[in-house]
């Protein structure tokens, strides 16, 4: 006889059981660890049998694969992104809905943000409170937490995980949300890690490709900007990766260029790419102009060098002459003078329905991450 959980599946052990299985008392003591087994106590005198446990991997084969954190976009197969993106389409009806979803009523989420957040913190916060969760959040964590004091990453996680049932942490060290979740027993979400990677981010982007363009394969996306220090693009060129016959366009300024390792894992999984500092002819080719900003904070005390990188490469009315009549443009904001004001009424500036779909993926990853399917 088995018995199952969103967690673990475990099997009574045949040869113990002496009467039926309902006359005996099961006892889970303790909020089960990701990927551990139950620890059982006796009750009352009464005689827990001994259990053969099978812990689940993070994912598991076809469209109900178990979802234990969010931590960087390699983690995604292709199977893994539809389904999630079936998930985020209920999650649109359930907000253009006017009664008040329960979905995860009973549940709080805390944010840890170490980095200013606009739209991801918001977002995150908004899209728990419309699955009828609440949320426990902390602004600028770096100064008002006790990370100001000298506690240890590991020790805010063991705490705040204490309060909460889940934890979307942003902070400025990369590797920062693959720690977090190493020490957490609760699900963790990658909300930007410094210059690594921004997961959510990558989803969110690729849901609007899809939806703007009306697929994925055979598509060619210029991202543009600051790419050496930039997570978006990071973590959107490793979901690209997933689909066939894609071609990659890297424009930037020479200081802020695509990292080699990008590159590599792009060449190592048969994906097109190339490097070019003409925006016009790569904007005539491209399906996709993703731009960013180049970000000042990254360059510490350089500022002579963010002043040599900024305001070479802007989307503007010219660059919207050469692009295609169904191409878009994307942006994961927030913007500087990147992208002109007037671009703005264009049908085709696609990033605040892009940053409104961002709403819709973070409901879904809450929802599978909480409760399952």
């Amino acid at each position: 006889m088995s018995i199952t959980s969103p967690l673990t599946s475990a099997t009574l052990c045949g040869s113990l059981v002496s009467r039926p299985f309902q006359s005996s008392k099961l006892c889970l003591t303790t909020y089960p660890k990701k990927n551990a087994a139950w620890n059982l106590t006796p009750v009352q005198g009464i005689r827990c049998h001994s259990m053969q446990v099978e812990t689940r991997e993070p994912f598991t084969a076809g469209k109900k694969f178990q979802l234990g954190d969010v931590i960087e976009g390699q983690q995604f197969d292709r199977e893994m992104l539809s389904a999630i993106f079936d998930v985020s389409r209920e999650m649109e009806k359930i907000e253009k809905s006017s009664s008040q979803s329960e979905i995860l009523k009973g549940y709080l989420m805390a944010t840890l943000f170490y980095e200013p957040s606009t739209r991801t913190r918001l977002s995150f916060e908004s899209a728990m409170k419309r699955l009828g969760g609440e949320v426990l959040t902390t602004e600028n964590a770096r100064e008002f937490s006790s990370a100001a004091k000298g506690e240890t990453l590991e020790d805010t996680i063991r705490t705040v995980e204490g309060y909460s049932d889940i934890i979307v942490m942003r902070h400025f060290e990369s590797g920062a949300a693959r720690k977090a979740a190493a020490t957490a027993n609760i699900p963790v979400i990658n909300a930007g890690d410094g210059p690594g990677e921004h997961p959510t981010q990558a989803l969110l982007d690729v849901y609007t490709i899809q939806s703007e363009i009306g697929k994925l394969d055979g598509i060619s996306v210029a991202l543009v900007g600051d790419l050496a220090n930039g997570r978006t693009v990071r973590s959107l060129a490793y979901l690209l990766a997933k689909f066939k016959d894609v071609k990659i366009y890297f424009v930037s300024p020479e200081i802020v260029k695509m990292k080699d390792d990008i590159k590599d894992y792009l060449t190592s999984n048969r994906v097109e790419w190339e490097e070019s500092s003409d925006l016009m002819e790569v904007a005539s080719k491209c399906d996709v102009v993703y731009q960013t900003r180049i970000q000042r904070e990254r360059f510490g005390e350089r500022l002579d060098l963010y002043e040599a990188a900024r305001g070479k490469y802007i989307v503007d009315k010219a660059l919207l002459g050469v692009m295609q009549k169904d191409a878009v443009i994307m942006h994961p904001l927030p913007r500087l003078d990147e992208i002109t004001p007037d671009v703005d009424a264009d049908p085709r500036a696609a990033y605040f329905r892009q940053a409104k779909n961002g709403l819709f993926i973070r409901m879904a990853l809450l929802k599978l991450l909480l409760v399952g399917w």
